[in-house]
């Protein structure tokens, strides 16, 4: 039978393999065909411009665009704020297993932002359009966002293993967890050296997500309902804040605001609106939920 020091070390030399993991991603992601998924319509560089705020940058002779500045101001914060928030978990996680998961979900998370961020906003323009007659719809650094959120999300799955579940029923989600992020990992290689467009896309990936956070909601809920432990009052809530989040996202692409918004001289983007509500959860969750996350086996051990 292995003990959970056992446990802890094979997870800790796992941990210690990832940045070798991510990388090699990150090589065979670069040499896949993602430049061959084009926009429909197809955007030349003057019309990406054209479409949302930008400035020019001159810095020792070299110059670069600067994709929608309060947009990368805001997903930055998202990232660097997530990040901040699992180094907090993991810096206070008093042997508790639930924490650990939840500060690596939080660090995958921000990781995720901050590869988002750089082409979807900072860099767009150089990394998607500069030097080419058609600008590409994606890159790597997109897909490496991709991968991280997802695999953040299935590190929240398994911190909910273990304040709420045991036995089976915990082994059963954390092997779900594990599985979820291989397949989708493999689906989005494949996706991107086929290329894919649908595999390596946003609306996939949320997807891929829904079900996680579907269940979630129901765990937390189902347990606050015959507990009423303010854990899982404040996790169920956190769970109704993505949702809203979600819903606000989609209700601001749906009706094109952003468009009508810069057609007055405003930018502010359906991104905008997600990661504001993002930075709103993370806060959530640093103030009110992380202080009364525990493993539901210490729980059971106060309360006796």
């Amino acid at each position: 039978m292995v003990s959970a020091s056992q446990k802890e070390t094979k997870m800790k030399k796992h941990l210690k393999l990832s940045p070798l993991y991510f990388i090699s991603i990150l090589l065979f992601i670069s040499c896949t065909q993602l430049n061959n998924i084009a926009n429909t319509p197809k955007i030349s560089p003057e019309l990406f411009l054209q479409n949302q705020h930008w400035i020019k940058i001159q810095i020792a002779g070299y110059n670069f665009i600067w994709s929608q500045p309060s947009s990368t101001v805001i997903v930055y914060f998202v990232g660097l704020f997530s990040i901040y928030t699992g180094y907090s978990f993991l810096h206070n996680r008093q042997k508790q297993q639930s924490k650990l998961w939840w500060g690596i979900g939080l660090l995958l998370s921000g990781l995720g932002a901050l590869f988002g961020g750089t082409s979807y906003q900072a860099f767009g323009y150089e990394i998607k359009c500069n030097g080419r007659d058609i600008c590409n719809w994606t890159s790597w650094w997109e897909v490496v966002y991709l991968l991280l959120s997802v695999s953040g999300m299935n590190a929240f799955l398994i911190a909910a293993s273990y304040t709420n579940t045991k036995g089976k029923f915990r082994k059963a989600i954390i092997v779900y967890s594990l599985f979820n992020t291989i397949a989708y990992t493999i689906l989005l290689l494949y996706g991107a050296l086929t290329p894919i467009k649908f595999a390596v896309s946003f609306e996939y990936m949320t997807l891929i997500s829904a079900p996680s956070v579907i269940f979630l909601l129901v765990l937390h809920s189902t347990n606050y309902g015959k507990q009423k432990d303010e854990m899982n009052l404040f996790l169920r809530n956190s769970g109704f804040i993505l949702i809203a989040v979600g819903i606000a996202y989609s209700v601001y692409l749906s009706y094109e605001i952003r468009a009508f918004l810069w057609q007055k001289g405003i930018w502010f983007t359906e991104n905008d609106v997600l990661h504001l509500g993002m930075i709103g959860w993370v806060y959530y969750i640093l103030r009110k939920a992380r202080p009364l996350i525990n493993d539901l086996n210490c729980r059971i051990k106060k309360r006796d």
